[in-house]
């Protein structure tokens, strides 16, 4: 468990953010949410007894589809309807699930065996010509997954699998990790709503935006999954996450509001719990701008964050600060390369971008400096962060004009009018740095919305990635990693945990790093 001293006032950089922790609910609201995400007249997993149990799992994130190759927020897998070749370990390493082994002799042409006996939801045998076919139809579908498993060739022979890639790939097995690489029945109708998968449950039926009700898959091939009916409801307001759980109406809630852990925990019958997360939070610039191609410049913005602030004020403690892309726990994570930081630091840096402090504002050839940056409200603490860097910028004669936007990936793909961006991003959900290193920093890299173009970094990329040695390959991430921080491509903020809550009747249930597994065969209530 953790214990959190609640803040009403958080003092950064010479800016009191007010963050209200105890809000004013109008009953009526209160009323109308507690109706709406009710899957009956009862508690949830009200029914608890016998071969009978009910559980609701109430998420932050609304999905409006649940076809795995092609929804990002990977609900199919989280939500336990389908599952990958292979997965990451709670030890942060590669370990079997659909497939039973692996193996090559070049890193470029993978052999995987099938685990025998597997079938799907509407009970088809889930062969290799099964795999082959839905990892097709990923590349067919996702453009993203195309270019990431970047495969020539599939062959399938009853339990054998075998895939050639266009050059030599030693990271390819992790990259079947993703849950856009999830297995399903292709020939199954209707995989928007209804995707046919191998996992513990299967859909009953989906409201996109609102909630899934999963039944149990009695012919699961790793055994019959303990709840019988499980609904996965989707809410962003975490405070009203909060009041589901104290209801009752929800078993178990994701990322709870962080002001709220302390009084939820005065509750005996609720436990907090938390892992280390994957994810860190960050500032990307948008390096297209003239401005924002200056290293100097950009290393100014990322003085004027006081990473251990935000970690202890606006994360209220459940965070820490970031000396880079990805957790000290990895074997590819870099030394501590964390920069000067402080206002006299970000005003030496402004100084050798060229910029002169005019009447209060930082000017250059004659134009004040000024930025657009862009948050969202789905991770809460993000358009707390860019307050934070708007006021602290002022300082500096730097004017920031704060954009919240609903959909940040749709909106940093589809235009190029922003200059900032407050984001958060997995960085190692695989257990390896290729994820990140591929999609943020190679020129067509899917999370690269910054227009990164770095050569040095490209080429040690592509030595990366064509690297079979493990410990060459940590030593090549290190480097890159160590040169991302160098020149401030990003500014790494702060490592988030994940947090979740549950009542005490929940059994299994497990707050993973890589927030892919949810909804398992053992996660269970206990009865009456």
């Amino acid at each position: 468990m953790i214990m959190i001293i609640n803040r009403n006032h958080y003092f950064l950089g010479g800016i009191i953010l007010t963050y209200i922790a105890k809000r004013l609910i109008i009953p009526i609201v209160f009323l109308l949410f507690l109706t709406s995400c009710s899957s009956g007249g009862e508690p949830a997993g009200g029914t608890r007894s016998g071969d009978d149990k009910k559980l609701t799992f109430l998420f932050n994130i609304p999905s409006q589809t649940l076809d795995p190759n092609l929804d990002v927020n990977y609900t199919a897998v989280r939500a336990g309807i389908a599952e990958t070749l292979v997965k990451i370990s709670p030890g942060l390493t590669i370990e079997p699930w659909l497939a039973e082994d692996w193996k090559s002799k070049d890193g470029q042409t993978w052999v995987f065996t099938i685990k025998d006996h597997l079938t799907f939801q509407n009970g088809k045998r889930a062969d290799a010509n099964a795999v082959k076919a839905s990892l097709e139809r990923t590349i067919k579908d996702s453009e993203a997954m195309k270019n990431a498993l970047n495969i020539q060739k599939i062959q399938a022979k009853g339990r054998t699998l075998t895939i050639k890639t266009k050059e030599p790939f030693p990271g390819f097995p992790s990259e079947l990790v993703h849950p856009n690489t999830a297995i399903i029945d292709v020939s199954g109708q209707n995989v928007s709503q209804k995707p046919i998968g191998t996992g513990p449950f299967q859909v009953s039926s989906f409201q996109p935006g609102h909630k899934i009700e999963l039944e149990r898959y009695d012919g699961y091939w790793d055994g019959k999954p303990k709840l019988k009916h499980v609904t996965f409801s989707f809410n962003e307001d975490a405070n009203a996450r909060v009041m589901a759980l104290q209801s009752q109406d929800a078993d178990i809630i994701y990322r709870p509001s962080v002001e709220n852990i302390e009084h939820i925990q005065k509750d005996p019958s609720i436990i907090v719990d938390t892992a280390p997360s994957l994810r860190v939070h960050q500032l990307l610039y948008n390096t297209g701008k003239d401005s924002l191609a200056n290293v100097h410049l950009r290393r100014a913005l990322d003085a004027l964050l006081d990473r251990k602030e935000i970690a202890d004020s606006i994360l209220g403690g459940q965070a820490q600060p970031a000396d880079g892309p990805f957790l000290a726990d990895f074997p590819f994570a870099p030394r501590s390369t964390r920069k000067p930081g402080g206002l006299e630091e970000a005003k030496a840096e402004l100084k050798k971008a060229g910029y002169q402090l005019q009447d209060g504002k930082a000017v250059k050839n004659g134009k004040p400096l000024s930025f657009t940056l862009l948050t969202y409200q789905s991770r809460p603490e993000l358009p707390l962060i860019a307050q934070v860097l708007e006021s602290n910028a002022k300082q500096l004669g730097i004017s920031i004009k704060i954009q919240q936007v609903e959909n940040i990936d749709e909106y940093l793909s589809e235009n190029g009018d922003w200059d900032m961006a407050t984001y958060s991003a997995m960085t190692a959900p695989r257990g390896d740095a290729g994820y990140f290193l591929n999609t943020a920093y190679m020129p067509n890299g899917a999370l690269n919305y910054s227009g990164i173009h770095n050569q040095t970094l490209v080429t040690w990329i592509d030595e990366f990635n064509r690297t079979i040695d493990e410990e060459k390959r940590n030593s090549l991430a290190k480097k890159a990693a160590e040169l991302i921080q160098k020149e401030t491509l990003n500014s790494f903020i702060v490592i988030p945990q994940n947090i979740t809550a549950y009542r005490d009747h929940v059994v299994n249930w497990e707050t993973s790093k890589s927030e892919y597994y949810m909804l398992t065969k053992d996660l269970d209530v206990k009865t009456k």
